[in-house]
Formats: structure tokens, C-alpha cells, sequence
């Protein structure tokens, strides 16, 4: 016999899918949301259904856009096009636009080089960085993986391929901490780690 009620179960199972939630935590959701209104429950459900209908990917640096058009700041004209920050999820830009003092663009590789994971240059969106830099307008890329070994693989492959093209290409310095996620890290350890940020070249 389940241990919950069939419609409870399935709720129950679908929030551990979520990283980070395990069963206790997964039951506690689906109790709160058992206790939600009807129209607290409909809001929850239409935002979720949102997120997957109205948020797409930008076409130019790969992060979440509001737009199939593009995103906010690939668009931004006081963005400064000849600087290139290299993250490897759209949660790290988020995270780096807390530095108040960068003004250049981004690039959204989509992961990390892994080769146990069978995760390979061409599942990440390399080719297309490679693109971007061949218009000529970018003079610098900064390399934002995580400092990981996946994301230490990452930035010295980064920089041997693009080290032919002539631009500046360096990395985060360790303000951050080794083995931790961008997106865990506070605004000053991150403006630091842009601030001490070092060249490959």
C-alpha cells in the first residue's frame, strides 16, 4: 500500500524531481500546497505554466530573454560589445549583473566540458562564441566557469581555441571559492574575483 493517496503521490514525486529535494522535503510541498486556495492554486500553476511559455532562449548569447527576440541586455546599446563574460548557465548571468561595475556582454556556453559525462565542445555552444568573436568587435572575453574541475577544463580549452583571434582572455580570479557555484557567491566576492580576474594570454 502507497503511502499517501494516489494524487498526493504523484505531487509528492514531481517535486523531487527538483534538485536539492528530497522525500521529506517534496511531501512538505505537497502538503502546503494541498492547503492552497483555489485561486492560490490556480496563480502557481499559470506561473508555471508561464515560465515554460513565455521565457525563451536569446538567440545571440544563449541566456533566458523575455523576448525570441533577444534578451534586455544583448539589446542594451550602453552595453559595452567588445567585452564577453563566458558563464556556463543563464543562472550565472543573473548572478554576475549583481556587479554593479560590468557593463559588457555575455555568452552562455550551456555547461561545461566533462569528459565522464560524455559532455563534449559540441553540446556546448563554443561554435558559436567562435562567431561571435570572428565579427571583429570583441576584444576581450572573460571566463566566468565555475571553479570546478569541469569549469577549470573549460576555460583552458576556451583559451587555446581562441587564442588565434587576438583577444584578450582571461579569468575570475579565486574570490570565489574552489569547488563552489557561481551562484552561490555574495556581490563583493564577486566583484573581486572580476576585479583580480587574470589573462591566459
Amino acid at each position: 500500500m502507497a503511502e499517501y493517496i494516489a494524487p498526493l503521490q504523484r505531487l509528492i514525486e514531481e517535486f523531487r524531481r527538483l534538485p536539492g529535494v528530497g522525500a521529506k522535503t517534496a511531501a512538505r510541498y505537497a502538503f502546503a500546497t494541498l492547503n492552497l486556495s483555489d485561486e492560490e492554486a490556480a496563480r502557481f500553476a499559470d506561473a508555471i505554466n508561464g515560465v515554460k511559455r513565455d521565457v525563451f532562449k536569446c538567440p545571440v548569447c544563449f541566456g533566458l530573454s523575455a523576448s525570441a527576440e533577444g534578451c534586455e541586455i544583448c539589446k542594451n546599446p550602453s552595453r559595452d560589445p567588445s567585452v564577453i563574460c563566458v558563464v556556463e548557465s543563464p543562472k550565472d548571468v543573473m548572478v554576475m549583473e549583481r556587479v554593479r561595475g560590468y557593463r559588457g556582454l555575455y555568452h552562455v556556453l550551456g555547461g561545461s566540458l566533462s569528459p565522464l559525462d560524455n559532455i563534449t565542445p559540441d553540446d556546448l555552444t563554443v561554435k558559436e562564441l567562435v562567431s561571435r568573436i570572428e565579427t571583429g568587435e570583441v576584444g576581450e572575453i572573460i571566463i566566468a566557469t565555475n571553479p570546478t574541475p569541469s569549469g577549470d577544463t573549460t576555460a583552458a580549452y576556451l583559451a587555446r581555441i581562441l587564442e588565434p583571434y587576438g583577444v584578450t582572455v582571461s579569468r575570475l580570479a579565486y574570490g570565489i571559492p574552489v569547488g563552489g557555484d557561481i551562484e552561490y557567491a555574495d556581490e563583493v566576492t564577486l566583484y573581486r574575483a572580476m576585479e583580480g580576474r587574470r589573462s591566459y594570454n
